[in-house]
């Protein structure tokens, strides 16, 4: 695998950040296109909000005027990516964090902000890559398997079950 830049910019005040996990996000992304054969060098922007600033942003992209979790903007379709000319990268894409809904999420599941944000971050990364869960089907399911296959590799395994009623996904 090429060399991976993963730029981390906290853009919230709400919960402050845990010493390590900047670097948890680093691993996480690694291990996500490691695990997807990822051959190329790459740039991923991670960006931590809070619930009004995600909720703006879903509302302006995706016409859903609600806080979420976690947001996807996928710079490449169908393998095909827009390349740092500077340094050959391919550049994947940004993922925004609410910081504050992982704190809830970390919560209602029972486990750490680590695994949550880790979770996300492989959740969205995935997306990067051109996964979508939305139509439901195999492709949630395959997702999901891969989403835990990362943080069984990065040990942080599931804790509790991830059924979610669908106003909450």
């Amino acid at each position: 695998m090429g060399k991976v830049r993963v730029v981390i910019d906290n853009k919230q005040k709400a919960v402050k950040i845990p010493t390590g996990l900047r670097m948890l996000i680093r691993r996480c992304c690694n291990a996500v296109l490691e695990m997807e054969h990822f051959t190329d060098s790459a740039e991923i922007s991670v960006v931590f909000v809070d619930n009004s600033q995600i909720q703006s942003l879903n509302k302006q992209y995706r016409n859903k005027d609600m806080a979420t979790d976690v947001l996807s903007f996928p710079m490449g379709e169908n393998g095909v990516y827009d390349t740092n000319h500077s340094t050959g990268a391919k550049i994947l894409g940004d993922i925004v964090i609410s910081m504050e809904k992982a704190v809830e999420q970390a919560e209602r599941y029972g486990h750490s902000l680590e695994r949550e944000v880790g979770y996300l971050t492989a959740h969205s990364m995935l997306h990067l890559l051109g996964y979508d869960h939305e139509k439901g089907g195999i492709e949630k399911v395959r997702m999901r398997e891969k989403e835990e296959q990362v943080m069984t590799e990065l040990g942080l395994p599931s804790t509790s079950s991830y059924v979610l009623d669908e106003d909450e996904e």
